[in-house]
Parts: C-alpha cells; structure tokens; sequence
C-alpha cells in the first residue's frame, strides 16, 4: 500500500509540475470546446512521408469512426496534424507545438524511431502520453512513463522474414545486409536481422551501410553480388529501400529479398515498380484478421483508398483507438472537462497502459512500460500486377 500512495503521490507531483509550466489556472480544463483534441505528428513531408502518409489515412479514419460511434461518451474528438517531416527537429517542433499551443490530451507520433528519441523525451518531460504507431527500435518504450507504441519490436517481427525466406529456399546458405546507418531503426532492425541469420547457421558474408538519403547504391551492391549470395535483407525506408531493390534486380541479383519494416508499404510499388515483385516483409497486421472492427476499419480503408489497408495504416487507427478508449474509461470516472489539463493528460496515461483493447492488429495491450503485447504476427510477399505500378501483399502461410 505504501508503494502505491507513493506512486500515487508521484503521479500527483508530476501533475502539479506540468500545471506549473502550463501556467494553469485551477479551473483551465482539458477542452475549450466541444471537442477533445488529439494530436497526430507524423511524416507528411520528406523521404518519410511515404510511410506517415498511411499513417494520416489510418488516423483520419480512426477520427471518422470514433466519432460516429459516440466519441468520448458523447464528445467528439479533434485529431490535430502537425507535419514532423523527416528529421529530428520537425518531430521537436510537432511536439512543442501541439503540446504548448494546441494543447492536446496526447500524441500519435513520430513517424520514425530516430525522430522518437529525440521528440518522445519532450511530452515525457511535460506529462504527455504519447502513443507510436510505427516506432519500432529497441529502446522506444523505455524513453519514459508516458511513452508507449502499438508497433511491436523489431526483435519480435523481424525473425518472422528470415524463418519464411528458408521456408522457400532451403538451400540459403549466403547472406548479405544492407541497412541504413544513420536511422535508428534501421540500425536496430538490422542488428535483429543479423543475429537471425547467425542463429539460423547461415553465413553473414557482407554487410554493407547507406544513408536514408542515397539513390545510388551500385557500390555496395557489386561488393555483395560479387560474393554470391543466395539472400539479400535490407533495413532502409521506402524511398530508399525501394531503389536498392529496383537497382539490384537491374544489376542481376535473381534471389530472395527481404525488406524489412521501413519497406512495408504500398507506396514503395512506384519506386520499385515491377522488380518489387517477391521482397518478402514481415508483418504486424492483416487485412484478413477476423474481428469487427477489423472489418469496420477494412471496409472505411477500401472505399476510400480501393485497396487493401496496409499495416501503418491499421497501426495508427490502433494507436487513436487506446486514446478513444482510455479517454472513455477516464471520463466516467469523472468527467473530462472538470479536469485540469495535466491531470487528464497523467490520468488518461494511467488508463492507456492499464487497459485491453481489440484492434484491427487483434487483442493488444501494455506493459508496465509501454510496450506492446500482441499475439498475431504475419510475412507477406509483394505480387505486383501487370501494370508495373500497382500490386498487393501476399499473406503467407
């Protein structure tokens, strides 16, 4: 008990500490209005936007959907977008922004694990949960108490590829990485991806590094090619990513691909184009997993976007869903709107990592520190149709 009204007393401290930097009044509530805002920072812009794109898709129809089924016990919520580009200091820049002058209750965001060390800290420093949708390097979660994600960890998606690429192709014995050496993702990922093909008995012949920012890659490519190998795994982005493998199909590598969690978008069909086809990709969601409101988000997603809904999509639709659904179980307690903002903000915390949640990426919930649980975990391989620009994500068996 002791450590509870410690704990409690500390959450309270906290509080406190934030209305002072707030300079809130007693009476300065969580909502001005008759909406409950929460903010959305993301890649709109940059060589990430190919990824917070999807994320903005999945938000907005998250927003539409809440809303018509009640909001917050009535109140709808506001999704406020602020752009975090592709860099640190645009993530720094969202996060002050919606925190000090949109006031939210919490924060989606950022798009990237290398914009979450340095933004997440902020909201951490303030009070402000902050749920990521797509951040999934080692050491995210453990930035704060009120940082969390619903993108599992690259130590629990990434094995999933490699498992199915032997899965194919018994005979891979050589292997050669590329990953990105000045994202933190990238890095993380590439580390699990590596352990892998250690742990599997496989020979890590290279391992050659780019930048998120490179559209040449002919160097490292002939350095991996002229070493024969029967398997090639790239931890990049989308844009980047994509041309490393158009660019190795060109030059005549015909073996398995894998791509890893960067490369896990539709949008990188337009850079790749017909050589995308057979890059397998782990996978946290799918669009065939059977629920209601996986069918109600996969429906939304098709009618507006005529395709099937990719994983950063279903992601950040999750990730607004434990706020919807923290701010439900917050406000029946006592309502919202006689609260000050920095309770509610370390309140509706306090609920977000308590709770269970049935999402489109299936039943969820928290660890004490913010870290996802989830059962479900998939491998798909791009079929690109005939057209060149468009294809779709085999879910494998």
């Amino acid at each position: 008990m002791g450590a509870v009204l410690s704990m409690g007393c500390g959450f309270l401290l906290a509080a406190c500490t934030v209305a002072e930097n707030f300079s809130l009044s007693p009476k300065e509530t969580a909502i001005s209005s008759q909406t409950i805002p929460i903010g959305i920072a993301v890649a709109q812009t940059s060589n990430v936007a190919l990824l917070g794109q999807e994320s903005v898709a999945g938000a907005e129809i998250a927003e539409q959907y809440f809303n018509q089924h009640g909001g917050v016990n009535g109140t709808p919520i506001k999704l406020v977008f602020q752009d975090t580009g592709g860099d640190e200091a645009g993530a720094i820049n969202a996060f002050q922004t919606l925190i000090t002058q949109n006031h939210i209750v919490g924060i989606v965001g950022p798009s990237s694990s290398q914009q979450a060390f340095s933004a997440d800290p902020i909201a951490e420093r303030l009070g402000v949960p902050v749920v990521g949708p797509s951040n999934t390097a080692q050491g995210v979660p453990q930035i704060g108490a009120y940082v969390s994600r619903v993108s599992a960890s690259v130590v629990v998606v990434a094995p999933n590829s490699v498992k199915a690429a032997l899965k194919i192709n018994p005979q891979i014995r050589r292997v050669a990485v590329f990953y990105a050496q000045n994202d933190a993702f990238s890095k993380s990922e590439t580390e699990i991806f590596q352990q892998t093909v250690r742990s599997q008995r496989l020979d890590l012949i290279t391992i050659q590094k780019f930048q998120t920012t490179d559209t040449d890659f002919q160097a490292q490519i002939t350095n991996a090619m002229n070493l024969k190998p029967d398997l090639m795994i790239i931890s990049g982005l989308a844009a980047d990513g994509g041309n490393l493998v158009r660019q190795l199909r060109e030059l005549g590598y015909q073996g398995l691909i894998i791509g890893g969690n960067g490369l896990n978008t539709s949008n990188i069909f337009t850079v790749c184009q017909a050589l995308c086809n057979g890059v397998l990709i782990a996978q946290a969601y799918s669009p065939q997993h059977q629920s209601a409101i996986n069918t109600a988000f996969s429906k939304a997603y098709r009618q507006q976007f005529h395709k099937e809904p990719p994983q950063f999509s279903a992601q950040a639709f999750t990730a607004v869903q434990v706020f919807v659904e923290a701010l439900r179980m917050l406000d029946k307690q006592q309502k919202i709107s006689t609260l000050p903002l920095a309770v509610v903000r370390t309140r509706l915390n306090q609920k977000l990592l308590a709770g269970h949640y049935e999402t489109p990426l299936g039943a969820i919930a928290f660890t004490p520190e913010g870290e996802v649980i989830q059962k479900d975990f998939y491998v798909a391989q791009i079929k690109m149709n005939p057209d060149g620009q468009s294809g779709s994500f085999v879910f494998l068996k």
